[in-house]
């Protein structure tokens, strides 16, 4: 079930219901399963789920479901069942220790980035999309989730090597965040073992445990009766269940099971309260619970409760959201949200606030001041209005898009079923019960669903927040002062506001299309209009409802002085928030309530434009919206003050975090501390942002449409938008003119570099090792530096993690640029324990010139290039893969002609191609070291 971004943090939006009206008949009927699903289960107890979807085509999205997580663990086996996903890649009856990742990765099958896995309190979960055009990749798929469910060896050195690895991925969950739950958790889930059984475990355990422990919980857990196999893709359903019957009807369940219980969070009769405090966090966040019991949904009668409160969540984060454009905002973010806080049997209706360190009793209090309000008084009629509008656009977008959908979102669904019984009617049925029935739904029933939550019973409140000398905090006392002060206070209701929706005033004036001709190699139209604007065209059916759209041109912030840098850095989000034409950020909101539209613009480093996205339906929206924001910018203080108000709240502490202050030194010592470089503002840069300086910076950036480049991707009607472009795009003279950035000096430290870093107590490091190299910039070199840290990649994790066990995550990225100097960079970043840096630095060096000396293995060229051969063979059918390809070869003075050699490049490329590039672009003599250590080894 997929929707638009707007509504992910509606619980319950695909369950839509029926309205008033309903019959009893219709209330009792149970939710239909979507019958294009095949579905079934073994005799020993084995569910599967198996539907055929074309997108992408040649795929497979394969799921192992283990109803079995951390919750289940023993005493003496906390954090085993995690370390017992690690061991599923580290050896089995047929994948000898590391062949498994090496197999996938010679098929095109990236670790991590596609293979993985996740451990939760309640479930593990391995994922494998793998392609389903090769019989003999598919069988092999089968067989690894076969042994991942009763195969797994367990081999006693390879479990002590990955101790190293697990350790070090519990290390880097370490810091403030983990500290302050470790202190809330044990409050707030008072009574329940959520509290005692975090996935990660306890690292004296992790250390020493023996084989017995881990293999006891993989033969009591690991059993065919808490199973399911998902797959979804490009296959054929009958040969896909003959395939799952083959593998997995010879796994047997434990002679002796033990009893898969049901977790959940006990009820209390008074509030359970917690305030944490760490001095690395950053901000203040209150969080309020009301738990109740969870129930299934099975009847339409539960499909229309679900929608009933979607609507309210909406209307209700919306009045929260509002809020936030006063000049002085009552805190830094708001939201409710219903949902499990942790137990499949409970759910809670939760509301959280992130308030403003010098007022914390006001962001508190504001949030549940307006829950109060839609207690007493409700919503109103347009804000109801505003919601279904949006509701239907979803489900109409979803619907168009029906034969088109990501197989990986219909997995994902079926493991929602299986583990938490989500209804899987399918979207056809979903969008016609919607359709049919949304109206029916009343302001009275919406109104109605806080009142289903509000009790003096279970509730849950808890605070974190930074320890500061001058941040004196609320007592537990205080905080519950608070909410029976809110409880008891008399609001007035809010004012209804009907917006105009029609969003131009007047019509422009526009141009016309001057030339036209065709890039026949790549099937794209080049259109000249008459101000000298270039507008290119691919129209394509990879989706039905999308179409993408983005505009550039040189410039960006290069062009502001070092004295109004600042200005213009902020520009675009003043702009963003401060709404165009005759509308509020707010109200231009809910002017485009039921449309499918987005459009963004946007100030760089050396360019200006907009980002977009629309439905063909909503498409001169898109276009009313970009000319607003080049014509009738608004300067809107308050807006402005907000967000000053609330980026200083933010940044007035950030840098006590290890991360971001280590992101932020970085960027500073890698830019030798430019003024562009790319730290992390202070609150004295934001202090030097003028208001009207930035609005002229924007209106100097955007006001000439024809300095721009268009390009359109998608679905489009030509004879829809010629006339479009004409009106829109087209007018004004013909100004376009060589555009030009200009370059501010920002450059890489030469010779060789090493710094110290500072910063945290707990025993953490990060490791980046930066490499430079000023050079004349050809395509071809920089694609040979890419596939350089591809081949990094496969190497660093077989040495510094498979082999020393010294990291949970390596990583290289490599590539050569043309703006703002020519020149090619490669980097490598791996986090450790602090003991570990220099010999891990060495072995990274270590790799990198074993492949300067002696090349790469024809092995590791192979995986590679067959990874990028199955990624172009989806990016050819991506809009967005188009849309920013396009735009980069414009950029760069490619000819578009040449794009379709993205894929002769692949078989060129050499194992010598990429050594040469190794030599050439990485000195290992020369080049920045930055690493991170607590300050416990400060010298």
């Amino acid at each position: 079930m997929k929707t638009s971004l707007k509504f992910l943090h509606l619980v319950a939006l695909l369950l839509i219901s029926v309205g008033l009206g309903w019959s009893q008949e219709l209330s009792e009927k149970a939710i239909p399963f979507d019958s294009a699903i095949t579905t079934g289960q073994l005799d020993n107890g084995l569910k599967y789920f198996i539907k055929k979807n074309a997108k992408p085509e040649n795929r497979v999205e394969l799921r192992l479901v283990v109803n079995a997580g951390s919750i289940l663990e023993d005493e003496d086996q906390q954090g085993l069942a995690h370390f017992t996903e690690h061991m599923a890649f580290n050896g089995s009856k047929n994948f000898d220790k590391n062949e498994l990742v090496s197999y996938l990765q010679s098929v095109g099958v990236k670790f991590g980035a596609h293979l993985n896995a996740y451990t939760s309190f309640d479930e593990t979960v391995y994922i494998l999309p793998i392609p389903s055009d090769d019989e003999e990749i598919l069988d092999q798929g089968m067989t690894i989730l076969e042994d991942w469910a009763g195969n797994i060896l367990f081999d006693a050195e390879e479990l002590d090597k990955e101790r190293g690895v697990v350790i070090e991925e519990w290390r880097l969950g370490q810091g403030a965040d983990t500290r302050m739950m470790e202190e809330y958790l044990p409050v707030i889930l008072k009574g329940s073992k959520y509290a005692e059984r975090l996935p990660i475990g306890k690292k004296e355990i992790l250390e020493t445990f023996p084989r017995e422990a881990i293999t006891r919980f993989y033969q009591d857990w690991y059993r065919p009766d808490l199973m399911a196999v998902v797959a979804v893709g490009d296959i054929d359903v009958q040969q896909m269940e003959q395939r799952i019957k083959d593998h997995f009807s010879g796994l047997t369940n434990p002679k002796k099971e033990r009893e898969r219980k049901e977790f959940d969070l006990p009820d209390n009769d008074e509030p359970l309260v917690a305030i944490a405090s760490d001095p690395e966090a950053t901000n203040i966040l209150f969080n309020i619970m009301f738990k109740k019991e969870a129930t299934d949904s099975k009847t339409e009668e539960d499909f229309r409760r679900g929608h009933v409160q979607g609507l309210f969540l909406e209307m209700m984060n919306q009045r929260l959201s509002d809020l936030l454009q006063s000049g002085n905002p009552p805190y830094l973010y708001a939201s409710t949200y219903i949902g499990s806080p942790v137990s499949r049997t409970t759910t809670a209706f939760s509301g959280f606030a992130v308030p403003k360190p010098d007022d914390i009793k006001t962001g508190i209090t504001t949030m549940l001041q307006e829950i109060r309000r839609v207690q007493l008084h409700g919503f109103n009629d347009s804000e109801l209005k505003t919601a279904k509008l949006n509701v239907m656009e979803a489900y109409e977008s979803a619907y168009k898009e029906r034969d088109k959908s990501k197989s990986a979102s219909y997995a994902d669904e079926l493991i929602r079923h299986f583990l938490e019984k989500e209804p899987v009617p399918g979207i056809t049925y979903e969008h016609n019960f919607v359709k049919e029935h949304l109206d029916g739904i009343t302001l009275e029933e919406v109104n109605s669903i806080i009142g289903k939550w509000i009790k003096k019973e279970n509730r849950i409140l808890y605070m974190t927040a930074p320890e500061q000398e001058d941040l004196v905090l609320p007592t537990e006392e205080e905080i519950l002062a608070w909410v029976e002060e809110y409880e008891n206070i008399e609001l007035e209701p809010l004012e209804e506001e009907v917006i105009d929706a029609n969003l131009l005033k007047q019509e422009p004036k526009g141009g016309s299309i001057v030339s036209q001709e065709t890039i026949d190699e790549i099937d794209t139209k080049v259109l000249t209009l008459s101000n000298g604007a270039k507008v290119y065209l691919k129209q394509t059916d990879f989706k039905n409802d999308q179409i993408l759209f983005s505009a550039f041109k040189e410039g960006g912030t290069s062009l502001a002085s070092d004295d109004g840098f600042w200005s213009a850095e902020m520009a675009s989000n003043i702009v963003g928030l401060s709404g165009v034409g005759d509308y509020t950020y707010t109200q231009l909101e809910k002017a485009l309530a039921g449309k499918s539209v987005g459009l963004s613009p946007y100030i760089g480093e050396l360019e200006s434009g907009f980002r977009g996205n629309v439905s063909p339906q909503d498409l001169e929206t898109m276009f009313q919206l970009a000319y607003l924001y080049m014509n009738q910018v608004r300067k809107d203080e308050e807006a402005f003050q907000s967000l000053m108000q609330r980026n200083k709240a933010i940044l007035s502490n950030v840098l006590s975090n290890p991360s971001y202050y280590f992101q932020d030194r970085m960027a500073r010592i890698l830019s030798q501390d430019h003024l562009r470089g790319g730290g992390i503002p202070k609150v004295e840069d934001l202090e030097k942002v003028n208001l009207d300086e930035a609005i002229a910076f924007f209106k100097s950036e955007f006001r000439v449409a024809g300095a721009f480049t268009y390009v359109f991707v998608g679905n489009f009607e030509e004879e829809s938008l010629l006339p479009l472009i004409e009106q829109y795009l087209a007018g004004g003279k013909e100004t376009r003119a060589e555009n030009t950035y200009i370059d501010r000096g920002v450059r890489h430290p030469s010779g060789m570099l090493q710094e110290k870093i500072y910063k945290g107590t707990e025993e953490q490091s990060t490791v980046v090792m930066s490499f430079d190299e000023e050079a004349k910039y050809k395509q071809e070199e920089s694609y040979y530096l890419r596939s350089l840290a591809e081949v990094l990649d496969i190497k660093l994790v077989e040495i510094l993690r498979e082999e020393k066990g010294g990291v949970y995550g390596v990583g290289a990225s490599g590539q050569g640029s043309q703006r703002p100097y020519e020149h090619y960079a490669l980097s490598v970043k791996f986090p450790c324990g602090p003991e570990n840096v220099d010999t891990l630095v060495m072995a990274a060096l270590d790799v990198i010139k074993d492949v300067q000396d002696n090349g790469v293995s024809e092995e590791d060229l192979n995986k590679i290039k067959e990874t990028q051969r199955r990624e172009m063979e989806l990016s050819w059918k991506e809009n967005g893969f188009w849309l920013g390809a396009i735009g980069s070869y414009l950029k760069n003075g490619f000819e578009l002609s040449e794009m379709k050699e993205l894929d002769t490049r692949i078989e060129a490329l050499s194992a010598k191609d990429i050594q040469k590039a190794a030599q050439k672009y990485v000195d290992t003599s020369e080049y920045a070291q930055i690493v991170l250590y607590p300050e416990t080894m400060k010298e």
